[in-house]
């Protein structure tokens, strides 16, 4: 079996896959369905963290396993129903389902009874359809518009479900923040009926059908014999397990440093998950101007990345974290883009859907391995940032005879104390009325000394 697939790619371009009819059709679709879905995770992620939950960022993360459970427990038959089936009606059942399930989750949270086991059971089913769903939409891209304007279709796909990742989760604070949780299932539930006519409409003619699968004893097992005997794809798929698994839990560290570190409401924590899709949308763009992805794409995207990550953790404000966050999707996009391309025009088109769903598989089914783990760090991780960042100053002690500016503080009885407007500070984090009841001590506020 070859080890590779040459293609010819079409001449660069950054918006040439536009020019095809039915990608035009579909990508507004497309565009319209991404901005529901991504106001549906920014309130999913809300009402677990602040209403079901005291801040749990741990039930996020349980959330997210059952989410993206289904894409490692349904791998053999998700990749077999997308090579050997109808792409376009099985994407229309997948799409309606997810509507019809976010309606439903949208009227019990709407009407009041919502609990945090409905939002688990929700989130299982509607991963069930997504893990039918992903490898399909991926490989119906070919259909589209041909393995010639692949690598930019896939560049501007990803364009477009980054733009509504900008635009859902600030629409989605806004509507939290107005009317309540449940009217953005409700609107996310009503946003499956674009791609659904998108797809209705799209010109048969012109679809570039792919070779199909034959049904054959072991076609379940194929994908994973055909991976394995390709040294080029397992090493792709190793690096999406580490990152996927341990890196690409956005939801669950930006929502735990929105509420535990920065102290940010709704319309905070949707303007951060919007913030990071300036760089994701970034990175698409410039990953729609190539004309081929290459393994270069692979190590400079995960390089990046974890020096993003890196950056965010130590941010001290709300502002930096947004920076870093921008840095972090500008590598992840040039990263998971390039995994994209590279199997896809290097596999046998009648493998592609078990190919696809495998990496769907590595990279979203990871989750429910690293996304409990995450959560949990998440957590106590942001409770020790915040005490430790607080305490500066007892931390720096030992280096205060050697600082130019001793002179200025007044040291007695075990504290740090500033004789600034008759106010005084110490790291005990209590009011002392020692001075004639003038001096406060505030464990937050002495940090804005150093």
């Amino acid at each position: 079996m070859a080890s590779s697939r040459l293609v010819s790619v079409a001449p660069a371009g950054v918006f040439r896959s536009l020019r095809n009819s039915n990608y035009r059709i579909w990508a507004a679709g497309a565009l319209v369905s991404n901005v529901g879905t991504w106001m549906q995770r920014t309130a999913q992620d809300w009402l677990v963290l602040t209403q079901l939950t005291h801040h749990d960022a741990s039930a996020v993360g349980t959330v997210m396993a059952l989410q993206f459970g289904p894409q490692l427990l349904l791998l053999p038959w998700t990749g077999f129903a997308a090579d050997h089936y109808n792409q376009r009606k099985l994407l229309m059942a997948t799409q309606a389902t997810m509507g019809v399930l976010a309606l439903a989750l949208g009227l019990l949270t709407v009407t009041g009874g919502v609990q945090l086991w409905h939002v688990d059971v929700f989130a299982f089913l509607s991963g069930c359809a997504s893990a039918f769903d992903a490898p399909v939409r991926q490989t119906f891209v070919t259909e589209l518009v041909g393995d010639a304007d692949l690598p930019n279709a896939i560049a501007l796909n990803s364009t477009s479900f980054n733009a509504a990742r900008m635009i859902g989760p600030a629409v989605a604070g806004l509507v939290i923040a107005s009317v309540g949780t449940g009217w953005a299932f409700l609107l996310n539930g009503a946003s499956f009926i674009a791609v659904l006519a998108s797809l209705f409409l799209l010109r048969l003619s012109g679809l570039h059908a792919n070779a199909r699968a034959y049904r054959t004893r072991g076609s379940l097992t194929e994908g994973w014999r055909y991976v394995w005997s390709r040294p080029d794809l397992r090493a792709i798929l190793a690096m999406l397990f580490l990152i996927g698994t341990f890196g690409l839990n956005f939801p669950i560290f930006i929502s735990t440093m929105a509420v535990n570190v920065l102290h940010a409401d709704a319309r905070g924590y949707g303007l951060l998950s919007s913030t990071m899709a300036i760089g994701t949308i970034s990175g698409a763009l410039l990953a729609a101007g190539r004309d081929r992805p290459g393994f270069n794409a692979l190590l400079i995207g995960s390089a990046v990345f974890g020096l993003g990550c890196a950056l965010a953790a130590i941010a001290p404000n709300y502002w930096l974290f947004a920076g870093a966050l921008v840095v972090i999707g500008v590598a992840a996009l040039t990263f998971t883009n390039a995994t994209n391309s590279l199997m896809q025009l290097t596999t046998e088109p009648a493998m592609r859907g078990r190919v696809m769903a495998l990496r769907v598989a590595i990279a979203l089914g990871g989750t429910p391995l690293g996304a409990p783990m995450v959560g949990w760090v998440a957590t106590i991780g942001a409770r020790a940032r915040h005490s430790a960042w607080a305490r500066r100053p007892a931390l720096l002690r030992p280096l205060w005879p050697f600082t130019p500016w001793r002179d200025r503080f007044i040291s007695h009885d075990g504290r740090l104390t500033r004789d600034v407007s008759r106010a005084s500070f110490d790291t005990d984090g209590k009011r002392d009325h020692s001075n004639n009841g003038s001096q406060i001590i505030a464990r937050d506020d002495v940090a804005c000394c150093f």
